[in-house]
């Protein structure tokens, strides 16, 4: 195909059609070599899913094929094609006209991708704006059915909502219609559902699904294995940054060959097992310390640490969260789940003491916490501890990884300490599965797992009483996530730190918590035993979340 090529918008090309073809691609980081030669080809009308453990190099390959690559990135290959063009000598503004027409991008980190200061709309519309003639009013209709295809409100093609304004799972979602809405050849989701509840994720894929079946090809990276069962046709395992093992879905993951995919196999099928009943898995080492959650409330006490009472919320006139009580104790997980835009995160922002409430009050051990100061919350501060949903955004792009861990680990005293703090960071890297070797490393130049779990390392280092957890592992592949919930639970189990555990992986809570509050459209609808709650749900936006996260692993 020409370079110049009209645009494809809306296009049904034929199945079989190669919509990106590479061959030998190698990327070096700073001189780093990150991406070894690798192979890759998407086919018109087929979903192919990138794997591999986190750091492994999966967004490192996709966002080089992209023309995306970090500054000091060296990109070369034998071949790369998009859409039948060589786009290896594309300048970024040849680029950003294949961007959006030819290709669509759905990023990782969605809470910082969409400009807060413009109108989620015409965020959506600009593809259409950009690399079409239609006309306004034929936008706008096509920017409400995307929004509508990916469960969104058709009004925020024209309502003028900003970001601000959305769940984390929203965000998600606006991406995903503006990546698909003029219907490029090829799409290239990284992780497109991490940030979403089962029930959304499935009306996702479905969407994706629709895309693919009009003629485009979907390039899929992510962890979970699930659904590379249930919705990708081919499977590439990535190992720093060598393609290890590929093939059809059912061939690889169900008889991996390489140690790698192996290991990722097991991992996610241990998951499932200690997921379907708590406990079932052998520990990886003898544990006598281990207590029930009803004997670690009889050692710990009874009374909440943290305890918020008739907690409501609303923005610009409309309600977020409506008199939501929660009350977390010693040594106990307190699950909260809910559809994606239900409230969780802004409940989780109360209890921090982020967000003020409207009404209600939140207590640290019978003290109040939340209505108050910051300045009169500080010297408490430490005691109460948090992994954000979007990690990336809170570290200063300034520092280092040893400087973050070394901030968390003195209470911002780190420049007074003295002796022992290099062993004490290298120890907090450890803990979550991190090297020590990236302790010189900007924390952006880190995978988007290995933040997460740097998140997690510096939330943990102040030994804190209270860790409320959002969406703390859906950014990890298998392994890693067995590793930090087996650290969380070791660490609740010999501490007593009471946690606060938001997410929509249900799987994760099961495991985790001991009771779970469900929220829907702001409100508490459903609360007990977690066993209980999700093993015979009674509300029917419980239901609904436990058949969806069935759901979305048979791909429908």
């Amino acid at each position: 195909m020409p370079e110049d090529a009209p645009a494809l918008v809306g296009a049904v090309l034929p199945v079989g059609t190669r919509v990106l073809d590479v061959r030998g691609l190698s990327v070096s980081i700073d001189g780093r070599s990150v991406v070894h030669g690798v192979d890759l080809h998407v086919d018109a009308g087929e979903c192919v899913a990138l794997v591999g453990a986190s750091g492994s190099g999966k967004t490192v390959t996709a966002r080089a094929v992209l023309g995306l690559s970090a500054p000091g990135a060296d990109v070369a290959a034998d071949r790369l094609e998009l859409v039948g063009t060589d786009v290896r000598s594309h300048t970024e503004r040849r680029w950003r006209r294949l961007r959006g027409r030819s290709v669509g991008y759905v990023g990782q980190e969605a809470l910082g991708a969409l400009d807060p200061l413009r109108p989620v709309g015409r965020e959506v519309a600009d593809a259409l704006r950009l690399h079409t003639d239609l006309r306004a009013a034929d936008r706008v209709d096509a920017v409400r059915a995307a929004l509508a295809g990916v469960g969104l409100d058709p009004a925020m093609a024209t309502d003028g909502r900003r970001s601000g304004v959305l769940s984390g799972g929203m965000r998600q979602r606006a991406l995903i219609a503006a990546a698909t809405v003029a219907s490029p050849a090829l799409v290239v989701a990284d992780e497109p559902t991490t940030a979403l509840d089962a029930a959304v994720a499935v009306t996702v894929m479905e969407q994706l699904r629709a895309v693919q079946e009009r003629g485009a090809g979907l390039l899929v990276i992510t962890h979970d294995l699930g659904l590379v069962a249930g919705w990708a046709d081919r499977v590439l395992v990535v190992d720093d940054g060598t393609v290890v093992e590929h093939g059809p879905v059912a061939d690889v993951l169900g008889a991996p060959e390489h140690p790698v995919t192996q290991a990722l196999v097991r991992a996610a099928r241990a998951g499932d097992d200690r997921h379907a009943g708590r406990g079932a898995a052998p520990e990886a080492e003898p544990a006598p310390h281990r207590l029930s959650a009803p004997e670690r409330s009889r050692v710990l006490g009874p009374s909440p640490v943290l305890h918020g009472a008739g907690l409501s919320r609303s923005y610009d006139g409309v309600p977020a969260v409506q008199e939501v009580s929660i009350a977390v104790r010693p040594g106990r997980v307190t699950g909260v789940i809910g559809a994606s835009g239900s409230g969780k995160t802004t409940v989780a922002r109360m209890l921090l003491g982020l967000e003020t409430p409207d009404a209600g009050t939140v207590t640290l051990d019978g003290r109040p916490w939340v209505p108050l100061s910051e300045r009169d919350r500080r010297s408490r501060r430490h005691r109460v501890a948090a992994v954000v949903q979007d990690p990336a955004a809170t570290f200063d792009e300034r520092w280092t990884v040893e400087r973050v861990l070394a901030d968390a680990l003195t209470d911002g005293r780190e420049r007074r300490a003295r002796g022992g703090l290099a062993d004490a960071v290298d120890t907090a890297l450890r803990r979550v599965g991190l090297d020590p070797v990236l302790r010189t490393r900007a924390p952006r130049t880190l995978s988007g797992g290995q933040r997460q779990r740097l998140a997690i390392a510096r939330a943990l280092a102040s030994s804190p009483e209270v860790v409320v957890l959002d969406e703390p592992v859906t950014a990890l592949d298998a392994t890693v996530q067995d590793a930090v919930l087996t650290l969380l639970e070791r660490l609740r189990d010999e501490t007593g730190v009471a946690m606060v555990f938001v997410s929509h992986d249900l799987r994760a809570v099961r495991r985790m918590a001991d009771e779970v509050i469900v929220v829907d459209q702001g409100r508490v609808v459903e609360q007990g035993p977690a066993e209980q709650v999700l093993g015979a749900p009674e509300h029917p936006a419980t239901a609904r979340l436990v058949d969806a996260s069935a759901g979305l692993a048979r791909g429908a």
